[in-house]
């Protein structure tokens, strides 16, 4: 990384460089310290980075102004919560700006409000959500379930990220599926690989594992695992059995 007089950037250092994806350093919110370059351990890290050790933070809230139409969306929606008698630090948990991108943050109970807002209110008018992802935080205490929605305004050309939490002891998030028809599929699949429920959904069930399939194969804290495999007379062990560099 370079900044624009051609000298080297270190991102962990400079929290000034123009460049800077996102904060670094001490900045943002620390929500675990990783060792290794995937976090493996117990012989899963072949990569001979088992020394490396870094912060995984997640950005900090974004203070205003946040710059662009940014502020317009944060206005208008916003005002249009509080025209339904929500104040919108109770449906807000925080703001995110980074990587010229932005995120709202939403207390799950009043997700299905708030999407529905979003989409129905003139100005701002995000009518299609492109999907719902899963991410697992397994240090990230009480909120270790992340469910990511992409919702995309093609009035106005613009797009956002809605994100909503909620804890391993109950992973509950209410179903988009009335106000996004195309989310169906999309949920289906994060409660199959991540386990999270979305309350009010037509037809949870399993989408790519068998019915009968035991635990949530991309959580942080599935087993790794596998079989050996032959390659030209070779055999090849299992993941969780192969040599550790670290």
């Amino acid at each position: 990384m370079s900044d624009a007089n051609g000298n080297g950037v270190n991102p962990e250092k400079d929290l000034g460089a123009s460049n800077l994806p996102g904060q670094r350093g001490d900045g943002g919110e620390e929500i675990r310290v990783q060792r290794g370059m995937f976090g493996a351990n117990n012989g899963g890290d072949t990569s001979g980075y088992g020394g490396l050790v870094r912060s995984i933070r997640l950005p900090g809230p974004a203070t205003r102004p946040y710059g662009g139409w940014f502020d317009e969306v944060a206005d208008e929606f916003e005002g249009a919560l509080e025209e339904q008698g929500l104040v919108p630090e109770n449906a807000i948990e925080k703001t995110i700006v980074d990587r010229d991108e932005m995120t709202f943050h939403i207390d799950r109970e009043h997700l299905l409000q708030v999407a529905q807002t979003l989409r129905d209110d003139p100005a701002l008018r995000f009518e299609l959500c492109t999907g719902v992802s899963g991410v697992h935080y397994p240090q990230d205490k009480g909120r270790e379930l992340h469910a990511v929605y992409h919702l995309r305004s093609i009035t106005h050309n613009r797009l956002i990220r809605l994100e909503v939490s909620a804890p391993d002891s109950e992973p509950r998030i209410p179903s988009l599926v009335t106000v996004y028809p195309t989310n169906d599929w999309h949920e289906r699949e994060t409660y199959d690989f991540f386990g999270i429920v979305f309350e009010g959904h037509p037809a949870l069930t399993r989408i790519m594992m068998p019915d009968d399939w035991q635990g949530f194969p991309q959580r942080k804290d599935y087993p790794l695992g596998g079989i050996p495999v032959e390659y030209k007379g070779a055999q090849i062990p299992a993941p969780d059995q192969r040599r550790s560099y670290s």
